[in-house]
């Protein structure tokens, strides 16, 4: 078996992926997603791999070399729809909706005029974010119309066109955390607090990781998401709202791990790695139902 690990930067991430492969005897090569050169018509270059395992950090270069690699006929993980839908939040939404899973209140407006009367009906403080970003970045909380006018002022006048699609979310009154549950395959494998004073609570802003109890409620949510996106290898970020309880906030489909890695004490590489393996012999639908291999169990 021969993968090709494609991604923006060698973090740690990338660096325990690659190491778990080689452990497990699986030839492995890290590709830089900036130098590829995708011919459309042939599958030469890429015909000895056997899987693609897409780390690219670029939502829009993400998606559209998943399309490529599928189009060459090569298993990506995590393929296209799977990126299409967790790398916009709107997607997302929709899909989370449809499928039952209790999310904030959200709505989406296309002007300011529109926001503004979007905000003024869900109630202060409503929380603002683009509809396509990671790490917490661009997302505003509003307290008031005046900042909200401000806020959207800026986003009208300086925005590129993804930042004119509102994305208009109630603010959760959370304890000063939130959960972050990675899912593999059919398998919910660690979860986490992630604990902040501020009221953005990613660990990439600061907040800081500790053991999540894997309840059997949380587990099924979660569970129940992943399947909802189409599966993969995926972190679902949940809220503990006061009075509706588990609320799903976002999903990530390319997401670090280090934080939950220390915290829970679990080998995530080597779950992702048991699960390529399995994308490769039984087929994607299969791998998530196939069973966990001795070293994991």
């Amino acid at each position: 078996m021969q993968i090709a690990l494609v991604c923006s930067f060698v973090r740690a991430e990338e660096r325990w992926i690659y190491e778990a492969f080689r452990r497990a005897g699986v030839t492995v090569d890290m590709v830089n997603d900036r130098s590829i050169v995708v011919d459309l018509d042939r599958l030469d270059g890429w015909r000895k791999y056997d899987a693609v395992v897409l780390r690219s950090l670029g939502y829009w270069r993400a998606l559209h070399l998943a399309r490529c690699f599928e189009a060459l006929g090569l298993p990506v993980i995590n393929p296209f729809s799977v990126v299409l839908t967790c790398g916009n939040k709107l997607l997302t939404t929709l899909t989370l909706i449809r499928a039952g899973i209790p999310v904030p209140h959200t709505r989406i407006a296309f002007s300011v005029d529109a926001a503004l009367r979007g905000m003024d009906d869900m109630g202060y403080p409503v929380v603002l974010k683009p509809v396509v970003g990671s790490w917490g970045r661009l997302i505003a909380r509003l307290n008031d119309r005046d900042a909200a006018e401000a806020v959207l002022e800026h986003r009208d006048t300086l925005g590129a066109f993804v930042h004119h699609i509102y994305y208009l979310q109630e603010h959760i009154p959370k304890p000063n955390r939130d959960i972050r549950v990675i899912v593999v395959g059919g398998q919910v494998v660690a979860s986490i607090y992630r604990h902040s004073d501020h009221w953005i609570t990613n660990t990439a802003r600061g907040g800081r990781a500790t053991r999540c109890p894997l309840t059997p409620e949380l587990h099924d949510l979660c569970l129940r998401t992943a399947m909802a996106i189409g599966g993969g290898i995926l972190a679902i970020d949940v809220f503990e709202d006061p009075e509706r309880g588990l609320l799903v906030n976002e999903v990530n489909h390319s997401m670090e791990f280090r934080n939950a890695m220390e915290a829970s004490g679990v080998d995530i590489p080597a779950y992702i790695v048991d699960f390529v393996q399995q994308v490769v012999r039984y087929g994607w639908e299969e791998a998530h139902m196939a069973p966990v291999s001795e070293s994991r169990s």
